[in-house]
């Protein structure tokens, strides 16, 4: 804590929140989302302290202030948001205020038996006199001569009397806007806020393979075959497509179908398998189209309300042009061959990962970042980053502060399916959204921990977690050979839960075939063009379209933080409630998790978090079935058959 005129310090501002390990990085907000800005404010004695927060965007030279409010054992806090994407510096100031101080000890001055008040009079006299000249100094006439006409009255009254004369209507804020602050303390550095775009947040995700997008296995695909696939994605609604690598793939080591280390001819291999003669980083495959094309296809996503992700995989294959200009940036064996990449027992021989500490490293940072800022410039706004936690921390906090500095919203999801330091890591350095562990959640208790432990602790304020139900390298034993009610409930789960979520193509059409024995899809599209019927019978597109609408129709659903749960009887069920800030929007919901049979449970409502009354009836809307219901007390009965409906999304109706 400091003050301007190097005095020490008067007041006590200590515990200041939210700050990421110690404000070293950022907290993170979207545009409009409120944020709690907290401080343990005190001093010694009985003066009355004033704490005001101060916020400036990063850049500008004047504070905007409001005032802090006093709670609990001297916390202090305030609520605020932002109008527009940037940093915001915020500071703390706290200062013991003489006038409130004055009327403070003027009234329990009263409930004794002093006679005598002049001198508490002329006290109050010097303070408002002081008030008035700093009102006058700062030109505000009128508030001075209000003041000075206050000091008059103040000069005439009963003692008695003194206190109904400063609470009257607007005297406080009158004498509020002209404190003498000299002997201020001020928070010793800024809270910092980074205030990101709403899709930071707010995001629907559905990855496909374009080389695939016609579903005609004898045919490869190119980017102006990828109109209908986005209109799939458009009228399910989503807001984002994300496509895997889109660059020229290797030949040497190809993988063929379901993995194999020999390809036969036609294998199309695999995508993460960067580089060939036509190109690297910064070519298109020949077989999707052309750069033109490319470019054209982000026009025509986003004229559809829609983004293109990009793929950003930091790994070569055997052909890719680096390996023959710059051989230095890769591993060697001692043999002096270059190491190809494993992650025991997996063996990936159609790939050479990049060494970032090499004798050339500033070279290689600096040729990845053009990359990037090569998409950029094209028009990609977003990039799925493959396996970051694979590469420095460093590396990625500097590419992506360098890149920001030319767009700041371009948005960066991690695929950091690791350790929980390092995924946590990744979020304070800059990535803006990760996926999640929610994949492997099953029971009700492993999803409200899970879910509580992002929203509720130190990780809400870093890490915006993106739940997939599947990738397409992940099919989860859950959903091997299941029913289409098991992909229903994993889908009501991931985009209720999270304000952002994604699924890979063909959950719709509820594949769930498994290499043997293994979390994988046989047959895996990532090494062979697939054949689909994208309306194939029994598919849940029309379901999940309904929970996209219900997301986009309701801002409750499009924040991240706002869940609590809410007790059920039966643990086969799970349910929680979401709302907004000015309590406009209430969403209860409710899932069976329990993907064959039916189950049955009391569910016990926080109706006064809820905005309801005690005895008073109330309806709820079912957003997915277009059911209404007529609820009374916090005690109500629920039902589920994972067959016919295994979820409420319930909107609480208030008059």
């Amino acid at each position: 804590m400091a003050n301007s005129a190097n005095r020490p310090d008067t007041v006590v501002i200590s515990n200041l929140s939210p700050l990421v390990e110690g404000g070293k990085f950022p907290a993170k907000r979207v545009v409009g989302e409120s944020v709690t800005i907290g401080a343990d404010i005190f001093k010694d004695g009985h003066d009355q302290v004033v704490a005001t927060l101060g916020w400036r965007k990063e850049g500008t030279k004047d504070l905007e202030e409001v005032p802090l409010v006093a709670g609990h054992n001297d916390r202090w806090e305030a609520t605020l948001s932002f109008p527009e994407t940037g940093f915001y510096e915020i500071v703390i100031s706290a200062w013991a205020d003489d006038f409130l101080t004055w009327l403070h000890d003027f009234e329990r001055r009263l409930t004794g038996d002093q006679d005598d008040f002049n001198t508490e009079i002329e006290e109050g006299r010097v303070i408002l006199n002081s008030a008035a000249i700093r009102a006058a100094g700062g030109r505000a006439g009128a508030d001075a001569q209000a003041i000075e006409d206050l000091t008059t009255i103040l000069m005439k009254s009963d003692p008695k009397d003194v206190p109904a004369l400063m609470y009257a209507p607007g005297i406080l804020e009158l004498l509020a806007r002209w404190p003498d602050r000299r002997l201020e303390t001020r928070s010793d550095e800024p809270i910092v806020i980074n205030v990101e775009t709403k899709l930071s947040a707010f995001s629907a995700w559905y990855e496909f393979f374009p080389r695939c997008a016609t579903g005609d296995a004898s045919k490869h695909s190119g980017f102006r075959d990828c109109l209908p696939r986005l209109d799939d994605a458009k009228e399910m609604g989503f807001n984002v497509v994300y496509f895997p690598p889109i660059h020229p793939i290797g030949e040497a080591h190809r993988k063929g179908k379901n993995n194999t280390v020999t390809a036969l001819e036609g294998d199309v291999g695999s995508p993460w398998a960067i580089g060939n003669k036509n190109g690297g980083h910064r070519a298109i495959e020949p077989q999707l189209g052309t750069i033109k094309d490319f470019v054209w296809l982000l026009e025509e996503a986003r004229s559809r309300g829609l983004e293109i992700a990009m793929d950003f995989a930091i790994q070569c294959s055997p052909d890719h042009p680096y390996v023959e200009e710059h051989p230095e940036w890769f591993y060697r064996r001692p043999d002096g061959s270059i190491k190809y990449a494993e992650n025991p027992p997996k063996k990936y021989q159609d790939i050479y990962p990049l060494d970032f500490h090499c004798d050339e490293w500033e070279l290689l940072w600096k040729e990845l970042l053009s990359v990037v800022l090569y998409w950029v410039d094209k028009g990609v706004k977003i990039f799925r980053v493959d396996n970051p936690h694979t590469k420095p921390v460093s590396f990625w906090e500097w590419l992506i502060a360098e890149v920001h500095l030319v767009d700041p919203d371009i948005i960066f999801l991690a695929e950091a399916f690791t350790r929980p330091a390092m995924m946590q890591m990744l979020g304070k350095i800059g990535f803006t959204q990760s996926y999640t562990y929610f994949t492997w959640r099953e029971t009700a208790t492993e999803l409200r921990e899970y879910v509580t432990e992002l929203t509720k602790g130190e990780m809400r304020d870093y890490f915006r977690g993106n739940f997939w139900p599947n990738t397409p390298d992940i099919l989860p034993h859950h959903l091997q050979h299941a029913t289409p009610s098991a992909f229903k409930i994993r889908a009501a789960l991931a985009a209720t839960l999270s304000s952002s979520w994604g699924m890979y193509s063909g959950y719709e059409l509820c594949e769930n075939h498994p290499l043997p024995g293994r979390e994988e899809y046989l047959d895996s599209e990532k090494y062979q063009l697939y054949q689909r019927d994208w309306n194939k019978p029994g598919n849940i597109k029309p379901f999940i379209k309904r929970l996209n609408e219900a997301r986009n129709q309701n801002p409750a659903l499009a924040e991240y933080a706002n869940i609590d749960f809410i007790h059920c009887d039966n643990d086969q069920l799970i349910a929680f409630h979401k709302w907004t800030d000015d309590g406009s929007n209430r969403i209860i919901v409710v899932v069976n998790l329990d993907p064959k049979t039916k189950q049955e449970s009391n569910i016990h409502l926080p109706l006064e978090a809820l905005g309801l009354s005690h005895g008073a009836a109330f309806e709820v809307e079912d957003l997915i079935y277009r059911e209404t219901y007529t609820w009374r007390e916090s005690t109500n009965f629920v039902s589920l058959d994972p067959r016919t409906k295994p979820v409420h999304i319930l909107k609480v109706k208030t008059s």
